[in-house]
Formats: C-alpha cells, sequence, structure tokens
C-alpha cells in the first residue's frame, strides 16, 4: 500500500516536472517570438527605391492603383487635417463662409475619407473623387487637393459646384452636398456632419466664418500665381526664360521661370508637401516647371530625349533649377529638381509619397545610386 502510494506520488511530481517544463518552453517561446519582433522592429525599414519613378503618360502622371505605399511618417487624421487645411484656404480665397467648408469637408470624407486616392470606381480620383471623363479636368488637375476643392466650390467643365446650387446657404449641408456630386446613396453624407465639425476645430478651422455665397476670388488671390499647388487651369504667367552653364545658354519655354520653379519646389517641400507623389519623380520635375506631364515614360529615358549639348555626363555643379538624374541600377531611374547649394528637391528618399530638400549626394548614399549627370529644366515633349 505504502509502495502504491509512493509510485502515485511520483508519477504525480513527473507530471507536475513536465507541467512546469512545458510552462518554461511556451514562455521561452513567447519570448523567443517578441525578440523576434523587436528586431523586426527595431531593423530599417527599406526606403523608397524609385524602382517604377515615372510619369505615365500625356495628361496623367498616374501611378497604378496599387503602387501607391502608405504614408510612413504620417497618420490618417493628420493627412485628414491637412487636406481639410487646404479645403478652407480655397474657401476662403472664394469669400465662401464656414458653412462652405462644411459641406466639402462632408463630402471629401464621403468620397474619399478625406484622402487624395489616385484610384476609385471607374477613373473617379482625388479628395471628391471627380472624373476626367465627365470635365472635371485632367488626371493630374483633380489630384490637385486645391484644384480639386476649387472645382467642387465653383463647378467645371459643365459641373455644377457649390455655389450653383440653389439657396445652398439654407438648406441642409447633406442634401447641398448630394446635388453637387449626384451619388447613388444621396443619404450617405449628412451623417459625417458631426465628426466634420471635430475635425474643424482640431484643424483650427472657423466653420461659422462670414463670407458671399457667390464664390468670387479677391484679386489678391488671383494674382498669387506661385501659390502651393501641383497643377493649374492654365500654365502661370512669366515662363520661359534663358539657361547657362557658364559657356553655352539655352532659351526655355517653361511655364515657370526658374526663380518661379525654385520658389513653388521650396513652397511644396517638407511639412507644406502633399501625399501624392510616390514614383513619381519625373512627373514631379515637370510640374515644378508647371507642366501637367512630361510626355517621357521613365525618368532615365528624359536625359536621353534633352539634346546632345545641354547634357553634362558626371558635372555635379549644375546651376539651380538643373535637373539631375541618377541610374537606381532599376529601369525608370531618378531625376531630381537642382535648388542651389547642394541640395535637389526629390520623392520618396525621406519619405514614400512626400517631397523633400536634401543632400544631392543621399541618393548615393541611401539608395546606392550612380550618379548621371544633369540637363537644363528642358521639356520636349511635355504638355
Amino acid at each position: 500500500m505504502s509502495q502504491d502510494v509512493a509510485q502515485v506520488a511520483l508519477q504525480a511530481a513527473g507530471v507536475a516536472k513536465k507541467g512546469l517544463m512545458l510552462k518554461v518552453s511556451v514562455a521561452a517561446g513567447v519570448l523567443f517570438l517578441a525578440g523576434l519582433l523587436l528586431m523586426g522592429m527595431l531593423m530599417p525599414i527599406p526606403a523608397a527605391t524609385a524602382s517604377s519613378c515615372e510619369d505615365t503618360g500625356a495628361g496623367t502622371g498616374a501611378v497604378a492603383p496599387d503602387s501607391g505605399n502608405p504614408p510612413a511618417t504620417s497618420s490618417l487624421r493628420k493627412q485628414q487635417r491637412a487636406h481639410a487645411k487646404t479645403i478652407d484656404s480655397v474657401a476662403e480665397r472664394l469669400r465662401l463662409p464656414g458653412k462652405a467648408t462644411l459641406i466639402a469637408l462632408m463630402t471629401a470624407m464621403q468620397e474619399s475619407t478625406l484622402q487624395n486616392l489616385d484610384h476609385g470606381d471607374r477613373d473617379s480620383v482625388g479628395l471628391f473623387q471627380q472624373r476626367p471623363s465627365q470635365k472635371w479636368g485632367t488626371r493630374a488637375q483633380i489630384m490637385n487637393p486645391q484644384f480639386a476643392a476649387t472645382s467642387f466650390f465653383q463647378g467645371r467643365g459643365g459641373n455644377k459646384g457649390l455655389v450653383d446650387i440653389k439657396n445652398w446657404q439654407t438648406r441642409p449641408p447633406g442634401d447641398v452636398a448630394q446635388d453637387v456630386q449626384n451619388s447613388d446613396h444621396p443619404e450617405l453624407y449628412a451623417g459625417h456632419e458631426s465628426a466634420m465639425r471635430t475635425l474643424a476645430k482640431e484643424a483650427g478651422i472657423d466653420l461659422g466664418r462670414a463670407g458671399t455665397g457667390a464664390g468670387g476670388s479677391t484679386p489678391a488671390a488671383d494674382a498669387a500665381g506661385d501659390a502651393p499647388s501641383t497643377c493649374e487651369d492654365k500654365p502661370p504667367t512669366g515662363g520661359g526664360g534663358t539657361f547657362t552653364d557658364g559657356t553655352a545658354t539655352w532659351e526655355l519655354n517653361n511655364p515657370r521661370t526658374v526663380e518661379r520653379a525654385i520658389i513653388w519646389a521650396r513652397a511644396n517641400a517638407g511639412v507644406n508637401s502633399t501625399s501624392l507623389w510616390y514614383q513619381r519623380c519625373l512627373a514631379y520635375t515637370a510640374i515644378v516647371y508647371g507642366w501637367n506631364f512630361s510626355g517621357v515614360d521613365y525618368a532615365i529615358d528624359h536625359y536621353t530625349v534633352v539634346p546632345a549639348d545641354m547634357r553634362h555626363d558626371g558635372d555635379r555643379n549644375p546651376p539651380p533649377g538643373a535637373l539631375m538624374y541618377w541610374d537606381t541600377g532599376r529601369r525608370a531611374g531618378h531625376i531630381a529638381v537642382y535648388l542651389g547649394n547642394g541640395q535637389v528637391a526629390s520623392n520618396d528618399i525621406l519619405r514614400p509619397n512626400y517631397i523633400d530638400i536634401v543632400d544631392a549626394g543621399l541618393f548615393e548614399s541611401k539608395w546606392g545610386a550612380k550618379y548621371i549627370g544633369w540637363t537644363p529644366p528642358y521639356f520636349p515633349r511635355a504638355g
């Protein structure tokens, strides 16, 4: 009897020991996995390599809908506040009251969750999901939040805007939004009013601001040819000019002069950059100079369409405003706008999707790219 008890005790002890070992093993496994995760978090995330840095055709400068990465350092809420401020700034420029901003915010939240989407139903794009095929503008234009907001308020291409809706100032905001958008789900806009009032408060937007209902721009706003934007209804005046390397001089026909282009590039970089530039280096350089598109498929190819006497192979001392080129080891290559003092304005190098001002040597040290040379800001196929 005592032997049986002892045997049972030993078996129980063995089970307990196995259970303890199992618990220790599980705990160790959890710690191991946690360590792997921590190592993954601490390992550097691969930067964008501009492997498809392109301008995919006339009037688009487009990226395939599934090719964009989410912003690396900007939360969705931060994006929404930034776009809300842009929409409100357009409303203020047009001397519209705060209610116009509220209606636009409700509309954009329903259409795009206040994100500047490069895709949507059929050919719909942008904050308000406007369609090039319905004459709201070119794809590149609609992807400019200022252009899209102006279209929403004033209409475009025969499409009604907010100010065209009768009694819009006294009607329910959701109903007015529907009259502009002609959605299959008119009941959905009104549900965003409370959330957009909260967002406006976060963004410092005064929805009680007085204004007119006509949506006329002020003379000062009309004259602001270099206000931050990615494209315009028409090329800015005062473009062209000349460009020299100290020996030869070339005539330019760009919509923007070199001086205005540099001002524009600086004004739209860093904290002021929009989030629509992923793998669009060539389109970006053309837009800096006032064009809607470059007319060339890949950045590396643009170097070859520029006349031979304009190419400066390997020269690392370009004049401000020049276009600089790199071979990234991928088909597309990379291009950036030289701003002077060793700095360029470029997409993706610090943050995928965004434009930042960086040292020109960063593409070699960070991406392992090979510098090719520079050319004047000449776009023989742009439009």
